[in-house]
């Protein structure tokens, strides 16, 4: 009990420090477009009577996800919530994409095209380079990061679509379609959901050292019995590693700081939790950096999603459990720390060696 009792305070700590999350300035009794945003889609979930395979394998993945968000919610997590809603939200909105299409869309793969041609009217905007500054003015950061990682996906979609359409059927190419519009409709959320906030944003700066350094460390553990046991686990590291790559080169510094520490968190949580850190210890790091994350003057609610993280997975694991939760362990002993050494002034980095080839030659007898 004591446990829950600190967690929810941890939380309500956090929440008050975040309340720009659309709480600021909504006028009294007004509906909370974040709580109105999970259960519309909860709503959808549970009327939804199909029964094709599609609908089933996304409704099995996706209704544990928004119960999550309501959850945290519920427990004054917005950022956390936020997140979750994406998360799922991603492949129900294409769903419900998919099901508004004609059936002759969703069989012939020339209808199927000229959908997609017409989507990309409908898309055009977000198809082209995206500014490094079209997220100006979203806050806090955590809601500017979390639509930063999602606009590119627009175009990815898009151009996967069709081919996945001509590859396989043509209802296949939709959902992936349908995906796309997914992703601007989420980066959308989160403009509406963004409000003005007293901290100021924290400098973001390029982290390719960062990202090569994460990447020697996650390719260094790829052997086996991990590479084998935890293929799926590397994998989804070095996705969301790639994601971070790709938005640092675009300037998107927000959403790739925030990719870069969810591939250090993917990474982290499959080796073992640091020895002596047992639950009293852990609780007392989280709280060490909630007050590094609270107080003063910068906005580093991109830590405070992290942080409500590690509380969830907290507040969810049994007490008297041998070891720590996995995922609040990682976030307290290694991506915490790498969330406020990615704000210092970046080091330098010593000239690579300039490559070198050595040819030997060899004569054989009577050549």
């Amino acid at each position: 009990m004591r446990a829950r009792t600190l967690s929810l305070a941890a939380a309500g700590l956090l929440a008050l420090a975040f309340s720009t999350l659309a709480d600021r300035g909504r006028p009294e009794g007004s509906k909370d477009l974040l709580a109105a945003e999970i259960e519309r889609w909860t709503a959808f979930v549970r009327g939804n009577t199909a029964t094709d395979e599609a609908w089933t394998q996304v409704k099995q993945a996706t209704e544990p996800v928004l119960v999550r968000a309501g959850d945290a919610l519920r427990d004054g997590r917005r950022l956390l919530a936020l997140q979750r809603l994406g998360a799922a939200r991603v492949n129900l909105s294409a769903a419900q994409y998919v099901a508004g299409r004609s059936e002759t869309e969703r069989k012939d793969a020339g209808a199927m095209e000229k959908e997609w041609a017409r989507m990309g009217g409908v898309l055009k905007a977000d198809l082209g380079t995206i500014s490094p500054r079209a997220f100006d003015g979203v806050s806090p950061a955590a809601v500017r990061a979390l639509a930063e990682a999602a606009i590119p996906q627009v175009r990815v979609f898009y151009d996967a679509s069709v081919e996945y359409g001509r590859s396989t059927t043509a209802e296949y190419g939709l959902h992936y379609l349908g995906v796309a519009r997914a992703q601007r409709e989420f980066a959308d959320l989160c403009r509406k959901l963004s409000a003005p906030t007293p901290r100021g944003a924290p400098a973001v700066r390029g982290l390719s050292t960062e990202l090569d350094a994460l990447e020697a460390e996650i390719l260094a553990a790829y052997r086996p019995p991990a590479a084998i046991d935890q293929h799926g686990d590397f994998i989804g590291a070095s996705a969301a590693l790639k994601e971070a790559r790709e938005l640092d080169a675009a300037g998107l510094r927000f959403g790739a700081l925030a990719r870069y520490l969810t591939a250090a968190q993917r990474f982290a949580a499959m080796r073992p939790a640091s020895a002596g850190l047992d639950r009293a210890a852990l609780e007392r790091r989280l709280a060490e950096f909630q007050g590094r994350i609270t107080g003063g003057s910068v906005d580093h609610s991109i830590a405070g999603l992290l942080l409500e993280t590690a509380q969830a997975d907290l507040a969810a694991a049994k007490p008297d459990a041998p070891s720590p939760p996995p995922i609040a362990a990682a976030i307290a002993t290694d991506v915490l720390p790498r969330y406020f050494a990615a704000l210092e002034p970046g080091k330098p980095v010593p000239a690579r060696p300039a490559p070198r080839v050595t040819v030997t030659l060899v004569r054989w007898p009577y050549t």
